[in-house]
């Protein structure tokens, strides 16, 4: 636990710190994981000399000094407020610098704005499972125009008609994660949790034969419900109910040796505990206008330090924002090294494929020399 973080005591996993003098790779997590969620990685990283430090996110597990509940305030879990800690984080360990900043799912916005914020604690970025389209940008060049003031920005609202006019009507994910009911859905599914976590964790990873993921034309409703039930979900079901149908065999389960029986009752353990509502309130943070507006304070600004992104071949969260990935290759990122999509990963990557993106990290590291930028104290 380290104490006095931002306002929280953070639990982090670590490993390397025996000795003194190492570069700091940090490692942000997504939903609905936990610094645990690493565990395949941290070693890997630690024997290749890197103090390696995994925290549970504000909202996630052990670390406390948040508030849980739908109604509690939406501030504190901002973008920039958890960027705020992991820049707290890194100052509390006592270093200058990190030599390595790795963010999956919704880590990795967080380790974005890392980046484009203070690029003097984070000088290069690995962005995982989420691309990055850059911050909300304001109108350029408008002075002239005759337009009304600003439109209210109803993108997500409308995105919801859309797909609820579909037939069969359909609901985006996060719409739905956003929602009151879905921390209590989750939390005491009829399946059990651990059932749920089970089906959840295996129908996103490339053990489930049916993630073919591509490149969507665009992005309507009708391009969106290409993608499966758990991205665009039937209107009505809850996410237990949406995953159930694909519940791994218990043959499947056996033959899955990067999430085993005892790890996942980890996961069971830790969100039995907590539920869910800590770790939702990022999804409802990505359509609040106030926290949306704060963002622009960085309109305009792209990602100048060494960046890249690295999905799994099975995961479609590379394609879930239409767009994106092509708008951080060519705007949102300036320096970006490469597009990396790991084979036989879905979107657990560090799970399902920990030695193959431990050496993609390493090598990316070593070409623009990581290990030479960082200090301790």
């Amino acid at each position: 636990m380290i104490r006095g973080v931002n306002g929280l005591d953070v639990h982090i996993l670590e490993a390397g710190y025996e000795s003194s003098g190492r570069p700091l790779a940090l490692l942000l997590h997504g939903f609905p994981d936990l610094a645990y969620g690493w565990r395949h990685l941290i070693p890997i990283l630690a024997d290749a000399g890197y103090h390696v430090v995994a925290p549970d996110q504000r909202g996630f597990g052990r670390t406390t000094g948040w508030v849980n509940g739908y109604d509690a305030p939406l501030g504190p879990f901002s973008l920039l407020n958890m960027t705020r800690d992991a820049l707290g984080l890194v100052s509390a360990l006592g270093f200058r610098r990190t030599a390595m900043l790795v963010g999956h799912d919704f880590g990795s916005p967080v380790a974005a704005y890392c980046a484009l914020a203070r690029p003097d604690v984070f000088p290069s970025v690995v962005l995982m499972s989420a691309p990055f389209p850059g911050p909300p940008a304001f109108p350029f060049n408008t002075a002239e125009s005759e337009a009304a003031s600003v439109q209210p920005n109803n993108q997500f609202q409308n995105l919801a008609t859309a797909l609820a006019a579909l037939d069969p009507p359909r609901a985006y994910y996060q719409q739905y994660l956003s929602g009151r009911r879905a921390n209590d859905d989750m939390w005491h599914p009829p399946q059990g949790l651990r059932r749920f976590l089970r089906a959840f964790f295996y129908v996103k990873s490339a053990d489930w034969p049916g993630n073919k993921p591509y490149r969507l034309k665009g992005g309507t409703a009708a391009d969106l419900a290409q993608m499966p039930t758990y991205y665009v979900m039937d209107l009505g079901k809850t996410m237990p109910e949406t995953v159930a149908p694909f519940e791994p065999s218990a043959a499947e389960v056996q033959a899955c040796k990067w999430l085993t029986e005892p790890e996942l009752g980890v996961y069971t353990e830790e969100y039995g505990r907590t539920g869910f509502q800590g770790a939702l309130q990022a999804y409802r943070v990505f359509s609040d206008p106030d926290l949306n507006a704060e963002l622009r304070l960085f309109s305009g600004k792209a990602i100048d330090v060494p960046s890249l992104f690295i999905g799994g071949k099975s995961d479609w969260g590379t394609y879930a924002a239409p767009g994106a990935l092509d708008l951080m290759r060519t705007r949102a990122a300036t320096r970006m090294g490469g597009i990396a999509l790991i084979d036989g990963a879905g979107h657990w990557i560090q799970q399902e494929q920990p030695a193959r993106l431990g050496a993609l990290l390493l090598a990316f590291i070593n070409e623009v020399g990581g290990t030479d930028q960082w200090s301790v104290r």
